[in-house]
Parts: structure tokens; sequence; C-alpha cells
């Protein structure tokens, strides 16, 4: 393996001479640190000086790595982006470069899909609407998020998830995973995601479950696809090693109640036992000045190679076209910067 190649390896990986995969065992390590521009607290690792977090919510964060604030997001506010998912559904709306993702047991019924929202587990990369990202840019959101990231704040990936009621397949269910599997960008302590409950959420239409603390270990796990009998949806990787007996919070929430958490927090959600589909809006936000990094060799190699060979096959890109020859890191650093909107401070 070229020298270069292993000191870029060597920053995110420790390196076993046992293993199965060419000779060698990979085993991810601590990721973040080094990188940001914003004055680290003294007493706090993942919160910043200066927001409106009370010292007892800094310190609760610091300790769990998710913190719940009630009622931040009004119901109107609510009303609207779910009234703009359905036309978006419906095809009434069009927004350029979003991602609308089915539940694979829909698709695996290969049966004529309802152009409704009944059809739709999710959209993505809807930072080019201007009504959904009125909520990545509420002031209330972001004062919140300051507090995580810094003054100077970037919206960098954004979600509005349809939880379907499960058919029986429990395709519903999302594994188990840390969010940051899917970033190649650091410092990761300085990254945050923001997920509003745009209804009454419990354990019985799927809330969100977490494992507390866990995102102290500081490193990035390795995930794949779960051995589900019924199926699961494009990308849903799961962590592959962890402690089943660690303790488990189920984050029953109401309507407009926000959670923020850190993107190494192990996290999922259970199957929606219901006759109605859970709504959730969420936003990842950065530090505006952040730094792409290769995941080549890494154990997020694979959730990006997948991502990349998905675009191609949409994209019809031929194996001699020039950007099947970009560098996963150039990759990346395109994607990024199509997609990330300043929404807070300086653009860097």
């Amino acid at each position: 393996m070229a020298a270069n190649r292993l000191k870029t390896i060597a920053q995110h990986l420790a390196v076993s001479p046992k293993g199965t995969q060419d000779g060698l065992k990979l085993t991810a390590v601590p990721t973040s640190g080094g990188l940001s521009r914003v004055p680290a607290s003294q007493d706090f690792r993942y919160t910043v000086d200066g927001g409106v977090l009370t010292h007892e919510q800094r310190q609760f964060y610091e300790e769990n790595g998710f913190l719940v604030i009630k009622d931040l997001i009004s119901h109107d506010k609510i009303d609207v982006y779910r009234q703009h998912f359905e036309d978006i559904c419906r095809g009434d709306v069009t927004v350029p470069g979003l991602t609308i993702m089915k539940d694979i047991s829909l698709v695996k019924s290969k049966s004529n899909l309802p152009k409704d929202s009944s059809s739709v587990n999710k959209i993505q990369n809807f930072h080019d609407d201007p009504v959904l990202m009125g909520y990545c840019a509420d002031p209330k959101v972001l004062q919140y998020v300051e507090s995580f990231s810094g003054p100077n704040i970037s919206v960098v990936h954004t979600m509005l998830i349809n939880k379907p009621p499960d058919s029986g397949s429990k395709s519903s269910r999302h594994p188990l995973h840390q969010d940051m599997y899917y970033f190649p960008w650091r410092p990761i302590d300085r990254v945050v995601c923001a997920w509003t409950a745009m209804e009454h959420v419990d354990r019985s239409n799927g809330c969100l479950v977490v494992l507390p603390g866990s995102h102290r270990e500081g490193t990035i796990k390795e995930h794949g696809y779960p051995q589900w009998e019924g199926g699961v949806n494009y990308l849903y990787h799961g962590i592959l090693d962890f402690d089943e007996k660690s303790p488990r919070v189920h984050l029953e929430m109401e309507k407009g109640d926000t959670v923020f958490f850190h993107p190494l927090l192990i996290h999922g959600s259970g199957m929606n036992r219901t006759q109605g589909f859970r709504k959730a809006i969420s936003g990842h936000y950065s530090q505006t000045d952040l730094t792409i990094i290769d995941v080549t060799g890494t154990v997020q190699e694979k959730a990006q190679r997948e991502q990349i060979e998905r675009v191609f096959k949409k994209m019809k890109l031929s194996k001699d076209h020039p950007v099947t020859k970009m560098s996963m890191k150039d990759l990346a650093a395109m994607d990024y910067q199509q997609r990330r909107r300043v929404v807070r401070g300086k653009t860097f």
C-alpha cells in the first residue's frame, strides 16, 4: 500500500496485521478534533461558550449526547411543512435536487403506487425549497444550533421522514446507527442534528430510541445492512457490533418538540404499529468552515461508495465519463458545495 494512502488511512483507522480484508483488520478510532476554529470550552467538549444553553443543559448533553427542547416549533409552522410535503408528493410542487424515497415493502409489492404521501417514506435534500428550508433557518432552531456548532452555521443535510404503518414486514424500523457514518467532513463535535416531531411520537408509532452517552466513545463504528427477513430500506445501514444490553431511552415527544443530538450518538427507531404515518423534519448543521476528508479505506467508505454508485446509475454515466474518474474526496466536496446552505454568520 502506497505511503501517502497509508498516511491518510492512519488518520482514521487503527490497523492490525490480522483480519479478512486484504490481510488487514480495520478498526475505527477517534476521528474528531484539531480542525475547529470555534474556541473550545474549558469545561465542555460538545458545546461552545456563549450560547443559549444553561450550564445544566450543557452538562446533560455532554454526558448523554442529546437534548430535548419542548414546544420549540409552533404548530402553525409544522402544519405548513406538512401541507407542503403533501403537495410535493402529489407532484404539485417540484423541488430541484430533491430525493424521494419509498419504503421497500411498497417497492417489493410492485403494485401501482398512489401518487401521494402514502407511498413516500422520506424526502431528502430540500435545500432549494424555500418552504421546508424555513424550518432549517428558523431562528428558534438556530439559537440552539449555535451552542453546538458556533456562530457560523451551515445546513449540510435535510430530511422529512414519513414513517409508514408497518405492513408486517417490519421494514418501517430504522436500525441503530450513527449519522456521522454517512458524512465525510470534520470536525465531528461541531456537527449537530435538529429533529422535530410533527405530531405526537411514542413507542407505538416508532419514536427515536437513543443509547445515552454512546457519543463519548468517539468512534464511527462499522455499519452494514442488517439481515432482516422483511428487507431493509436503501442506505438504512446499522451498527454491526454493539452491546445489546446497553441502556436505551425512547424519546416520546409532542408536536413541536425538538431533540438536538450529536452525530456519533447511536440511535434508531422501531416499527410504526399504528395506522397513521409518523412525521418528523430534521436538519444536520455544522460550523461553516469544515474540512472534507477522504474516507477511502475507512469504515465510512461503504456508505459513500453506495451513494456514488446510485447517483452514477441514475445519471446513466458511462465508465468513461470524467465524473466517474473523480476521487471520493473530490466527489464529496462537490456534493457538499451543491447542498450546503449557510444559514447564519460568515461564509468561508
